[in-house]
């Protein structure tokens, strides 16, 4: 399979008051296209940062990174945007659900969001209100928007960190099942049991790949 992501020697430093904080020192990695993988890591290991560097969210300080033979490593803000509207879907721990989406035609996207909808087991839920909807049936809404533009990545930043656990394992099995068709999945969590839903863990120490390795045993 080919690569879908390259990072080499990525590093990302932030200044906080006097200090320089090193988040992450040289991080090189890559995930093929159709993987399964969980980035962990405790917090102040680097895990979000590398999320956001993922998912053009921000650029490094140095180093390099490709997404689909795309040198985003340098991108201003508006091309960074770009990548993030048709390559990434993301997926968060809070849902950021809208009552309204915009951007595209009334037919076009009523289309295009029951379809997504009925992907996800929601089609009794299409006429509600984020507010009506409980917090598995609102992650289950935010994982069919991510899917709306057919991504090359779909990003999970915590995405069962809001959920009770049962209704954590049925999102799992809902990424599982999205997995099954060939999409390529990110899930950034520092919880273990749902990283073993992973087919390749990698842990973040003090802004380094601590270890990077295939799960013998992932969950389905």
């Amino acid at each position: 399979m080919e690569d879908v992501i390259k990072l080499r020697d990525i590093v990302k430093n932030y200044q906080v008051g006097t200090q320089i904080v090193r988040a992450l020192r040289k991080v090189s990695l890559d995930i093929k296209r159709g993987e399964y993988v969980a980035i962990m890591g405790a917090s102040g290991s680097g895990k979000s940062t590398l999320m956001n560097i993922i998912g053009c969210l921000d650029t490094p300080t140095s180093g390099n990174y490709q997404l689909n033979d795309k040198d985003v490593s340098l991108m201003d803000d508006d091309r960074l945007a770009e990548i993030r509207n048709t390559e990434i879907g993301f997926v968060f721990q809070t849902f950021n659900l809208l009552p309204r989406y915009s951007g595209v035609g009334k037919t076009k996207r009523e289309e295009i969001a029951t379809s997504h909808l009925v992907n996800v087991g929601l089609e009794d839920r299409m006429e509600h209100k984020p507010n009506e909807l409980s917090g598995g049936q609102r992650q289950r809404v935010a994982v069919a928007r991510a899917l709306v533009n057919t991504p090359s990545i779909l990003l999970a930043d915590e995405p069962t960190g809001n959920l009770d656990s049962k209704t954590s394992e049925e999102i799992m099995k809902l990424f599982a099942e999205i997995h099954s068709h060939g999409n390529t999945i990110i899930l950034v969590t520092h919880e273990e049991d749902i990283a073993r839903h992973a087919y390749r863990i990698i842990k973040l120490k003090d802004g380094v790949v601590e270890h990077d390795y295939v799960n013998p045993n992932p969950i389905y």
